[in-house]
């Protein structure tokens, strides 16, 4: 028994996570009159502390009191976030079980407005954005509509937008950033979303898909995106839907959903997923802002409303993430696709998958690196 609490002592000194521990089994160690008592409870003690040593620093969960008892003693070491202080231990932990973190209130409904005008001059045409993407919903593609935003299903690629491109470098949005990539940001992939009203083909659905897919760069865990509602956003109009803890998973094969009414170019699905995950619907506010990891997989539902649902996003990545060569994996249909529309709109004989990101990538905070 001796050697047992030895072990547990060692054990317990080695593990941060519960240093309040190791204190009362030295107490006991130093009382003979209770040692027995102690002891009698060794092997289910080792064998409950031993499956905490066994988890994956993703999968620890704590009640309410074991995370106010562990905040008094040291910061949280954990994987999917970093230690600056902003985020509370308990948003921590949600972040870290389940791949997402939702922040109510956190942009202005000032700037919202500001951003909502911007894109309505683009779909007017008032200006040219270079480098600019303009796209439309397959079900309205070749219809007739007057230059406006009933006609545009989304923007992205709007860093050369000063406007719309103040979103990616909010200091409220910046702050949460820092807490999932560190102190050095680039802003990779913006997108402005007007998902349309669904003209019964089910075309304005976003089918189930890991953001990770259309990036050639990784650490994925130092990667997040941030995505603001810019009204109310509900099942009815197509809010988000996530798979909470699918982030702690591996990158899956995407490919272009058999849809009856048509997919959007590239908007890729996950081939093959668990349907009966439960599921959440993140229903926001104006202003509300989510952040997700890029092995979150998502999507969203028909807009079954007769208005336009507006969302702003960016993708972040920390300076200090690297590109990588997908060819040879199940990137590398996105990369294919890609390149073909990067020669056809560019006339270039030869393009990478790699330089279209860094064509877009901008520093935000910090410096710029590695991307």
């Amino acid at each position: 028994m001796y050697f047992v609490a030895c072990y547990l002592t060692l054990v317990l000194v080695i593990n941060p996570l519960l240093p309040y521990a190791t204190c009362s089994l030295q107490l006991a160690r130093r009382a003979p009159g209770t040692v027995q008592t102690n002891m009698s409870r060794a092997p289910d003690r080792l064998r409950h502390l031993l499956g905490h040593l066994d988890r994956p620093p993703a999968a620890i969960r704590a009640s309410p009191t074991a995370v106010q008892a562990y905040t008094l003693s040291q910061p949280l070491n954990l994987r999917y976030t970093v230690d600056n202080n902003v985020l509370t231990p308990e948003q921590r932990l949600f972040y870290e079980e389940n791949g997402f973190l939702v922040i109510k209130n956190l942009v202005p409904h000032e700037d919202i407005d500001k951003f909502r005008k911007e894109f309505e001059r683009i779909c007017r045409q008032e200006f040219e954005v270079p480098g600019l993407v303009v796209m439309r919903d397959v079900a309205i593609a070749k219809s007739e509509f007057v230059p406006d935003q009933r006609a545009v299903s989304k923007v992205q690629d709007f860093h050369e937008d000063p406007e719309l491109f103040r979103y990616c470098s909010l200091p409220q949005i910046l702050k949460y950033v820092e807490c999932f990539t560190g102190p050095n940001i680039m802003a990779m992939h913006t997108m402005l979303i007007n998902k349309p009203p669904d003209l019964g083909k089910k075309t304005s659905r976003h089918p189930m898909h890991q953001d990770l897919h259309y990036f050639p760069f990784r650490p994925a865990d130092r990667i997040v995106c941030a995505w603001t509602a810019m009204e109310v956003v509900n099942r009815q109009n197509g809010c988000l839907v996530v798979l909470p803890g699918t982030h702690t998973g591996t990158l899956k094969e995407h490919d272009y959903p058999e849809w009856e009414g048509g997919v959007n170019k590239m908007y890729h699905g996950v081939r093959d997923f668990n349907p009966d995950h439960p599921r959440t619907h993140l229903e926001m506010e104006k202003g509300d802002t989510v952040f997700f990891h890029p092995l979150l997989i998502h999507g969203s539902g028909m807009n079954q409303t007769q208005g336009f649902r507006k969302a702003i996003s960016c993708h972040y990545a920390a300076a200090e993430c690297y590109y990588i060569d997908v060819r040879g994996t199940t990137q590398e249909n996105i990369e294919v696709e890609v390149n073909e529309i990067a020669k056809r709109r560019y006339n270039l004989d030869e393009f990478r998958f790699q330089d279209a990101w860094a064509f877009r990538a901008r520093v935000v905070q910090g410096e710029r690196i590695s991307l």
